[in-house]
């Protein structure tokens, strides 16, 4: 017979994998990623003599940027709204902690975005030579080209405001596992719609957008392990058998 978990203890999770993963891929992404990947791509949005094919689109600027990014805003207010009444509303007590977590990885995977734009100073494509703009292209770990004008396009902003949304994940997986599943696949797919979009603008590369999903999901994995998962403190479950004396067995 199984030993029951308690109510408040988490579903297992693997942090090593969790953890592991993207930080194996992001080590591989330093030294095998192909840059010619990334230009093969742009190119199929980029015209010459023309431009990025959706540099001027209405559609791809003004709703799946600026409109999107809001709807993400505004959610992310709802939730340190929901939070802040939790303070004081006993029936919002129990989800305090999760609302918490939503609302710090929220802030964390969207404001890690500015500084390391600055810090890394990548330009993006629609200011490389290749596409009609008047910089170098250098890979991520390089030294930048001589500039007036440092680049500010990596990692992406407008992925990690889709990416960032890999906080619902987390906050439904000890709670509604269904839920959490249809919340993970809205999450990566609409990081990967504003990933889309903004390639096709030619603000960023592919590989701008994969860096800001695996820095977006580290960072949600690791305040998941501080803020709500609870590991069990039973002894894992022994099968009855094994609790029958070897002499009575038959």
């Amino acid at each position: 017979m199984a030993i029951a978990l308690p109510v408040a203890a988490s579903r297992h999770f693997d942090f090593r994998l969790a953890l592991g993963i993207p930080l194996v891929l992001m080590a591989t992404m330093l030294w095998l990623y192909p840059p010619a990947l990334d230009f093969a791509l742009a190119q199929i949005f980029y015209v010459p003599g023309v431009g990025f094919i959706g540099r001027q689109s209405y559609w791809l600027e003004n709703i799946l940027h600026d409109r999107a990014k809001q709807a993400v805003i505004a959610f992310a207010v709802l939730a340190l709204a929901g939070f802040v009444a939790s303070l004081w509303a006993t029936r919002l007590r129990q989800w305090r902690r999760p609302l918490g977590y939503v609302v710090l990885a929220m802030a964390l995977t969207t404001s890690v975005v500015t500084p390391l734009k600055v810090l890394t100073a990548v330009h993006c494509p629609w200011s490389l030579k290749e596409f009609g703009g008047q910089e170098t292209y250098t890979p991520l770990l390089s030294p930048r080209a001589a500039t007036e004008k440092p680049g500010l396009c990596w990692p992406g902003g407008h992925a990690s405001s889709g990416f960032s949304l890999l906080a619902l994940f987390f906050f439904w997986r000890d709670r509604r596992p269904r839920t959490a599943r249809i919340a993970l696949a809205v999450a990566l797919t609409l990081g990967s719609v504003f990933s889309l979009g903004r390639m096709a603008q030619g603000a960023h590369f592919l590989s701008h957008n994969i860096w800001t999903l695996l820095i977006d999901w580290v960072i949600c994995v690791l305040c998941y392990r501080w803020i709500l998962y609870r590991p069990s403190t039973q002894p894992s479950p022994v099968p009855a058998a094994a609790l029958v004396p070897d002499g009575y067995r038959r």
